[in-house]
């Protein structure tokens, strides 16, 4: 016979699931106190992070049922309700959500739901893609660096190719600037790239 268990959720400490509860009990589920699984944590929290649904998953076996008010109790947005709602189909527990009128979501009618939902998902991966690069854009336009900061500023860089020229040797600059001979090698290998490079390789440099 297939258990039934409630997944109930609200952001703060201050708020409670009553509600929660009064909706289940009233859509007809039967369900024991003990299979209430209650947690107060933030919905910016992806389901397979929450301890009290992660205790949720290991005890609900195949065959067996959650119901939850509101598809963003399962998620913190389409993509983690897809994600979840997938491993727990994959799992063979069904799902129900009142909000969508009770619809099992592992059913042939929530499965055409939950494409309406991957849709929704991949709306809002490539919608954030395209935020992300714009504002990258935006940055580069505005003159902003990527990346791990160098770690010689540019009038240090001009002294060590200076000193390159003059023949030092890698080790002793490394040492001298307080960085790393890979970092001299580099600045080295750069200027030797530029036309108007002064600096002469030799072996015996490194």
């Amino acid at each position: 016979m297939s258990r039934v268990f409630a997944y109930c959720r609200v952001s703060t400490t201050d708020q409670t699931t009553q509600n929660q509860n009064l909706e289940i009990q009233a859509a007809g589920f039967a369900i024991q106190q003990n299979r209430f699984i209650e947690e107060s944590i933030s919905g910016s929290v992806a389901a397979n992070e929450r301890p009290g649904f992660i205790k949720l998953i290991d005890r609900m076996e195949s065959g067996d049922v959650l119901v939850v008010t509101k598809l963003d109790r399962l998620g913190r947005n389409a993509m983690d309700v897809r994600a979840t709602v997938e491993h727990l189909a994959n799992s063979g527990i069904r799902v129900h959500c009142l909000a969508l009128g009770g619809v099992d979501l592992t059913s042939s009618a929530g499965k055409m739901t939950m494409q309406v939902i991957a849709a929704v998902a991949e709306f809002e991966r490539d919608l954030l893609i395209e935020r992300t690069q714009a504002g990258i854009s935006r940055a580069r336009a505005a003159g902003k660096q990527f990346g791990r900061p160098p770690a010689l500023n540019p009038e240090a860089r001009a002294e060590v190719i200076k000193r390159l020229a003059a023949g030092t040797n890698i080790s002793e600059l490394a040492r001298e600037f307080k960085t790393t001979r890979q970092t001299i090698m580099r600045i080295r290998e750069a200027a030797l790239k530029s036309p108007q490079s002064e600096i002469t390789v030799h072996s015996s440099e490194e």
